[in-house]
């Protein structure tokens, strides 16, 4: 680890709420479950993973390679919006942080299109420029970057363990 760099170190106060979607298919609006960990003051202090029936509701060989995850096991699960009702706020006034924020924040972004809800605007950071920033590592991959911030990641691709990496990278490098 090179250490923190000067705009890495101190992004977040130690308040955030790590986030991670899988998706359905090759369209981003086809979340499927999300995880989400709320990290106060340092610590852990709520964790959140919901199955969601997907928009478009189909589901493509790759995705459901990556994460196992089939119409089976979500066509009985609740629409984003009843989900979002849970989540919003749990995550009300913290910054976000995702593993690859381009993704989940588009994710995000599309899904609220998909309902006509309107966005809030949450602030987003990035796990993964933050660790191509301040790790030497060959790979910057979700389980490689937490591995090297001390953290043993087991169950990649459910999106409540991968959010729970992502907040160990977020305490390690931008804290």
């Amino acid at each position: 680890m090179r250490g923190k760099s000067k705009d890495a170190g101190g992004i977040l106060d130690g308040n955030f709420a790590a986030i991670d979607f899988e998706t359905a298919n090759g369209r981003r609006s086809s979340v499927c479950s999300v995880g989400i960990v709320i990290v106060r003051e340092g610590r852990i202090v709520d964790r959140f993973y919901s199955l969601i029936r997907p928009t478009p509701n189909y589901y493509n060989f790759w995705t459901t390679q990556v994460h196992g995850l089939t119409r089976e096991d979500t066509d009985s699960q609740p629409l984003f919006p009843e989900v979002w009702a849970k989540v919003a706020d749990r995550i009300k006034g913290l910054p976000l942080v995702a593993h690859n924020r381009p993704f989940d924040e588009s994710c995000l972004k599309a899904v609220f299109e998909e309902y006509g809800m309107e966005y809030p605007g949450y602030e987003f950071h990035c796990t993964l420029a933050a660790s191509r920033r301040c790790l030497n590592l060959p790979s910057h991959q979700l389980h490689l970057s937490a591995a090297a911030c001390g953290y043993d990641m087991t169950n990649h691709h459910n999106a409540l363990a991968d959010a729970e990496a992502c907040a160990a990278i977020a305490l390690k490098l931008m804290c």
